[in-house]
Protein backbone atom coordinates (compact mmCIF):
# COMPACT_ATOMS: atom_id res chain seq x y z
CA UNK A 1 0.00 0.00 0.00
CA UNK A 2 1.37 3.43 -0.95
CA UNK A 3 1.55 6.21 1.59
CA UNK A 4 0.02 9.49 0.60
CA UNK A 5 2.54 12.28 0.26
CA UNK A 6 0.72 14.73 2.54
CA UNK A 7 2.48 17.50 4.40
CA UNK A 8 0.91 18.64 7.62
CA UNK A 9 0.23 22.34 7.92
CA UNK A 10 2.44 24.25 10.33
CA UNK A 11 0.95 26.71 12.78
CA UNK A 12 2.69 29.80 14.16
CA UNK A 13 1.12 31.92 16.91
CA UNK A 14 1.75 35.31 18.50
CA UNK A 15 -0.07 36.79 21.50
CA UNK A 16 0.59 40.50 21.46
CA UNK A 17 -0.30 43.26 23.92
CA UNK A 18 -2.48 46.02 22.47
CA UNK A 19 0.40 48.45 21.95
CA UNK A 20 1.58 49.86 18.62
CA UNK A 21 5.10 48.54 19.34
CA UNK A 22 3.69 45.02 18.87
CA UNK A 23 3.90 45.61 15.12
CA UNK A 24 7.64 44.87 15.29
CA UNK A 25 7.01 41.28 16.43
CA UNK A 26 4.41 40.73 13.71
CA UNK A 27 6.70 42.11 11.02
CA UNK A 28 9.50 39.81 12.18
CA UNK A 29 7.19 36.78 11.91
CA UNK A 30 6.09 37.84 8.40
CA UNK A 31 9.73 38.24 7.34
CA UNK A 32 10.76 34.88 8.84
CA UNK A 33 7.90 32.97 7.23
CA UNK A 34 8.44 34.72 3.91
CA UNK A 35 12.10 33.67 3.94
CA UNK A 36 11.36 30.11 5.10
CA UNK A 37 8.67 29.52 2.45
CA UNK A 38 10.20 31.55 -0.42
CA UNK A 39 7.29 33.98 -0.60
CA UNK A 40 7.46 36.29 -3.62
CA UNK A 41 8.02 40.03 -3.22
CA UNK A 42 4.47 41.03 -4.21
CA UNK A 43 2.86 38.55 -1.83
CA UNK A 44 5.27 39.60 0.93
CA UNK A 45 4.33 43.27 0.42
CA UNK A 46 0.60 42.43 0.40
CA UNK A 47 0.92 40.36 3.59
CA UNK A 48 2.89 43.10 5.34
CA UNK A 49 0.32 45.76 4.38
CA UNK A 50 -2.76 43.68 5.27
CA UNK A 51 -1.42 42.36 8.55
CA UNK A 52 -0.18 45.74 9.72
CA UNK A 53 -3.65 47.11 8.99
CA UNK A 54 -5.40 44.20 10.73
CA UNK A 55 -3.19 44.52 13.82
CA UNK A 56 -3.62 48.30 14.09
CA UNK A 57 -7.40 47.90 13.74
CA UNK A 58 -7.41 45.19 16.43
CA UNK A 59 -5.33 47.32 18.80
CA UNK A 60 -7.12 50.65 18.25
CA UNK A 61 -10.71 49.72 17.45
CA UNK A 62 -11.06 46.22 18.91
CA UNK A 63 -9.09 46.43 22.14
CA UNK A 64 -9.32 50.23 22.51
CA UNK A 65 -5.56 50.54 23.14
CA UNK A 66 -5.89 48.54 26.39
CA UNK A 67 -2.44 46.93 26.85
CA UNK A 68 -3.99 44.31 29.14
CA UNK A 69 -5.97 42.98 26.18
CA UNK A 70 -4.26 40.70 23.68
CA UNK A 71 -4.33 40.37 19.93
CA UNK A 72 -3.82 36.78 18.84
CA UNK A 73 -2.23 36.16 15.47
CA UNK A 74 -2.04 32.73 13.87
CA UNK A 75 -0.31 31.81 10.64
CA UNK A 76 -1.10 28.42 9.16
CA UNK A 77 1.20 27.37 6.33
CA UNK A 78 0.33 24.39 4.16
CA UNK A 79 2.93 24.78 1.41
CA UNK A 80 0.62 26.44 -1.11
CA UNK A 81 -0.79 29.21 1.02
CA UNK A 82 -0.53 31.05 4.31
CA UNK A 83 -3.74 31.71 6.22
CA UNK A 84 -3.36 34.48 8.78
CA UNK A 85 -5.94 35.00 11.53
CA UNK A 86 -6.00 38.18 13.63
CA UNK A 87 -8.33 38.14 16.65
CA UNK A 88 -8.89 40.85 19.25
CA UNK A 89 -10.82 40.85 22.53
CA UNK A 90 -13.26 43.53 21.44
CA UNK A 91 -16.95 43.17 20.68
CA UNK A 92 -16.39 43.38 16.91
CA UNK A 93 -17.86 45.68 14.28
CA UNK A 94 -20.28 45.66 11.36
CA UNK A 95 -17.95 44.88 8.46
CA UNK A 96 -20.86 44.59 6.00
CA UNK A 97 -22.05 48.20 6.17
CA UNK A 98 -18.82 50.14 5.87
CA UNK A 99 -18.60 53.43 4.03
CA UNK A 100 -17.07 53.12 0.56
CA UNK A 101 -13.64 54.80 0.77
CA UNK A 102 -13.71 55.37 -3.02
CA UNK A 103 -16.94 57.41 -2.86
CA UNK A 104 -16.33 61.11 -3.64
CA UNK A 105 -17.42 62.24 -0.17
CA UNK A 106 -14.85 59.90 1.46
CA UNK A 107 -11.82 60.46 -0.76
CA UNK A 108 -10.23 63.05 1.51
CA UNK A 109 -10.92 61.17 4.73
CA UNK A 110 -7.79 60.10 6.59
CA UNK A 111 -9.37 56.87 7.87
CA UNK A 112 -11.72 54.14 6.70
CA UNK A 113 -9.62 52.35 4.09
CA UNK A 114 -8.23 49.39 6.05
CA UNK A 115 -10.88 46.77 5.30
CA UNK A 116 -11.01 47.93 1.66
CA UNK A 117 -7.23 47.48 1.37
CA UNK A 118 -7.28 44.03 3.01
CA UNK A 119 -10.09 42.83 0.71
CA UNK A 120 -8.13 43.94 -2.35
CA UNK A 121 -4.64 42.75 -1.42
CA UNK A 122 -5.38 39.36 0.16
CA UNK A 123 -6.51 36.43 -1.97
CA UNK A 124 -9.35 36.01 0.51
CA UNK A 125 -10.53 38.15 3.43
CA UNK A 126 -13.10 36.60 5.78
CA UNK A 127 -14.52 38.11 8.98
CA UNK A 128 -16.16 36.06 11.71
CA UNK A 129 -19.80 36.82 12.54
CA UNK A 130 -19.08 39.34 15.30
CA UNK A 131 -16.29 41.10 13.41
CA UNK A 132 -13.50 40.69 15.98
CA UNK A 133 -11.54 38.22 13.85
CA UNK A 134 -10.27 38.44 10.28
CA UNK A 135 -8.80 35.62 8.24
CA UNK A 136 -6.46 36.59 5.41
CA UNK A 137 -5.41 34.05 2.76
CA UNK A 138 -2.33 34.40 0.58
CA UNK A 139 -1.17 31.96 -2.12
CA UNK A 140 2.55 31.28 -1.94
Amino acid sequence: MEEANVKAAKLYTLQLPSKEESITQLELLIENLSDAYNVGEDTFANMMTCLNEALINAIKHGNKMDPAKKVIINAEVDGKRIIWTVTDEGSGFDYVHLADPTAPENLESLTGRGVFIMKHLADQCIFNTSGNEVELHFKI
